[in-house]
């Protein structure tokens, strides 16, 4: 599947045997699976029982799964990323009253992979840099932002003094975002092996991470992050539906 209409970062691309396990996983709540549920699921993405045994090993010894009595689940540190995955499909917001939330980072005498990781997270709380080491958005999500900020950052609230559309729009790139997501969402239909929708909807997450989750006035006409949500979210329960069909058939075997 190879659209030149997606970004490189964004098109989708052939799913390895651990991206298949990993997907499903992360779909599944709660987040574990059999072995044999696995391999009847995997067949579905060409993935053989041997790929799938030397994948799980792999994951195992990686700490991306843990082994139980039954099959695997995923790790602690997998199943935060399913809850940012979940938070992506469907954000908790509240009624803006138009405050902002602004982060200044004041720490001092940090490595280089200190300051890569917290922007990192200040990025995956959906805030944006306006110069270096302020960081800010609407007050709009209903999220606490984590007391480890307090040991590197001030937090405080904010208002711009101007125009807060046209700030929302020198923070983020809305108009590519926007661009984006509409290419996305005219792939499912014509997406159709399930390696490939597989494949399309990983991109669809990831492109949902960088949603800024704005207030919709300060959002373009006809913008569509609630459409791909959607999109997403209707294709989750075809993954839990199918899931639930190999579990009845393994039960029943």
């Amino acid at each position: 599947m190879n659209d030149p209409a997606l970004p490189d970062d964004l098109r989708p691309r052939p799913l390895s045997a651990r991206s298949v396990v990993l997907s499903l996983m992360l779909g599944t709540h709660p987040p574990e699976l059999g072995t044999r549920e696995l391999g009847r699921l995997v067949e579905g993405f060409d993935i053989g029982g041997s790929t799938l045994r030397a994948a799980l090993s792999r994951m195992v010894a990686a700490g991306d799964l843990l082994r139980t009595d039954a099959g695997y689940r995923l790790s602690d540190r997998l199943v935060r990323r399913q809850r940012r995955q979940d938070e992506a499909v469907r954000p908790r917001t509240r009624v803006w009253d138009g405050d902002w939330e602004m982060v200044v980072v004041t720490a001092t005498g940090r490595g280089p992979a200190e300051r890569a990781d917290l922007r990192t997270q200040l990025a995956a709380l959906r805030l944006a840099e306006l110069r270096e080491g302020v960081w800010l958005r609407p007050a709009n999500l209903s999220r606490p932002l984590p007391a480890a900020l307090d040991e590197v950052a001030r937090r405080c609230t904010a208002r711009p003094a101007g125009s807060a559309r046209d700030l929302a729009a020198d923070l983020w790139p809305l108009d590519a975002w926007s661009g984006t997501a509409r290419a996305l969402l005219e792939h499912p239909d014509r997406a159709g092996r399930p390696a490939d929708r597989l494949a399309l909807f990983a991109a669809v997450v990831r492109h949902l991470l960088a949603d800024p989750v704005l207030p919709p006035g300060l959002l373009p006409d006809g913008w569509p992050g609630e459409a791909l949500r959607t999109a997403y979210a209707d294709y989750r329960r075809e993954l839990t539906g199918r899931v639930g069909q190999v579990r009845a058939r393994v039960g029943g075997a």
